[in-house]
């Protein structure tokens, strides 16, 4: 298994969109412990609490730019400030659900801020390497039972879906149509993840969050209205780490990998909603699992699996966690959150506890 090289990021220039988010707090966390230089680009975090307040986040950033991805203008400038070498693009509308209540803002942060991003860096002689972060949901959902690999159709019912699908094609199309063959054009490669999680989410809508919020409840009910729908779970280190990776081997071998992969757990570690509550539940020692199918819920996949092959590869990339090491390592962060405990401090010691059982498997 290939591992992330610390020497690499150590003074490297990173622009990070989306940083106030769960999943790049995480990652602004983990370069500033590798000694990256962070400059973040995103809206005000959407939670109280949140974990990059939690985290001290902004005290570690080179720049904490928060603005908006569908305003270019802004964008550019702050790029342009930052001068990056490596550029990984999070900036998101991320909920299925609120993608049916906001579709046309969902299209427009999600393809447009994804084209805006892309448009920035043209004129850039920086940057050497740019990785967006879409989503397995990005994939035309047959319910098959295999995994879905980087060369099938996309395609996405729901307009969040839908969108990241979009994103994927205006990233392809910029990198032939504006970085392909240009002398000291970056390599642009998007990463498809699975269902991350962790400690530090309080999103709506959202599993993991929803099952602490019913467990920390008055009546500790844990309502699931989509038992049955089967994902890819994965502790969101698993995906950065893969997209730190990735990054490595865009700057070390440059249009070699500027193409899509997807990042997902061990083969046969997906587990049904169902499943993962009662494993948190469990995990707690509080909670009671209620289902309440709602019949008049949007559409949701029943079923998506993911074909890591490719990363393993040829990044020489594999996840760390089996299922129960995600659960406990998440439901450990709530814990200690609940205790009133350091969480700048213990998301730091989880990094470093992860790093290490990636070293040592």
């Amino acid at each position: 298994m290939a591992f992330i090289t610390p020497s690499f990021w150590k003074d490297r220039r990173v622009f990070l969109t989306g940083h106030t988010g769960f999943k790049g707090a995480w990652l602004s966390l983990w370069l500033a412990e590798l000694g990256a230089k962070v400059s973040g680009f995103a809206l005000a975090p959407v939670s109280e609490p949140n974990l990059f307040e939690l985290a001290g986040i902004a005290d570690l950033l080179s720049a904490n730019v928060i603005a908006d991805v569908r305003e270019l203008n802004a964008l550019r400038q702050a790029v342009h400030n930052a001068g990056p070498e490596i550029v990984i693009h999070m900036a998101a509308q991320p909920l299925v659900r609120e993608s049916y209540a906001d579709p046309i803002g969902t299209y427009a942060t999600n393809v447009m801020g994804t084209a805006h991003l892309l448009e920035a860096i043209r004129s850039l002689e920086t940057v050497r390497a740019v990785i967006v972060v879409t989503t397995d949901k990005c994939y035309e959902n047959n319910e098959w039972v295999w995994g879905y690999r980087e060369v099938d159709r996309l395609g996405g019912r729901d307009p969040y879906s839908n969108s990241k699908a979009c994103a994927e094609l205006v990233t392809a199309s910029y990198r032939q149509s504006f970085f392909r063959n240009v002398p000291a054009a970056p390599a642009i490669a998007t990463a498809r993840a699975g269902n991350v999680i962790g400690g530090g989410d309080w999103s709506e809508d959202r599993l993991i969050p929803d099952i602490l919020r019913g467990c920390f409840g008055p009546s500790a009910e844990v309502i699931l209205r989509n038992p049955v729908a089967v994902r890819p779970w994965q502790h969101v280190l698993e995906p950065l780490g893969g997209y730190l990776l990735l990054a490595e081997h865009l700057v070390n071998n440059g249009a070699l990998n500027d193409d899509a992969w997807n990042f997902g757990p061990h083969e046969g570690e997906e587990r049904p909603v169902l499943e993962v509550a009662n494993a948190v539940v469990e995990s707690m020692g509080i909670g009671k699992v209620i289902i309440r199918k709602d019949p008049d819920a949007p559409h949701e996949a029943t079923l998506l699996r993911l074909d890591c092959s490719k990363a393993r590869a040829r990044l020489g990339w594999a996840p760390t966690f089996r299922f129960q090491e995600t659960i406990a390592f998440t439901t450990a962060w709530y814990a200690a959150w609940h205790k009133g405990e350091d969480m700048a401090n213990f998301t730091r010691d989880q990094i470093r506890i992860f790093t290490w059982s990636s070293l040592n498997r």
